[in-house]
């Protein structure tokens, strides 16, 4: 589709090493899932607001 084979992948994947270090993967990571994540529920609409404060019910 855009071209992308295995070779460009692993050079990409270095430079993301390169740029954020090897520590900070896992929390980039999580961000990334997070996002995704909160991106589809935002498209399907299920993103609801609760408008009555936790305490009060």
């Amino acid at each position: 589709m855009f071209g992308f084979g295995i070779p460009e992948l692993l050079i990409v994947g270095a430079i993301v090493i390169l740029i954020f270090g090897v520590g900070k993967l896992p929390e980039i990571g999580s961000s990334v899932g997070k996002a995704i994540s909160n991106f589809k529920k935002a498209a399907d609409g299920k993103d609801q607001i609760e408008l009555t404060p936790k305490g009060e019910s």
